[in-house]
């Protein structure tokens, strides 16, 4: 019983660490993607279609 308990506890912080991580890398790109030129990210944007696959025009 207690080993069952004490992996709940670590999963749930593990949960917690991998939720804030990818919150943190969200808050992140907003930042960048708001301060940066509209003329970068069509950019961006664009050689990622084309990397993919993707026609864009």
């Amino acid at each position: 019983m207690t080993t069952l308990n004490q992996t709940a506890v670590g999963t749930k912080s593990s949960a917690l660490v991998q939720i804030l991580f990818v919150t943190l890398i969200g808050a992140g790109l907003l930042f960048a993607a708001g301060h940066a030129q509209s003329s970068v990210l069509h950019d961006s944007a664009h050689d990622v279609r084309h990397a993919s696959g993707f026609p864009c025009h």
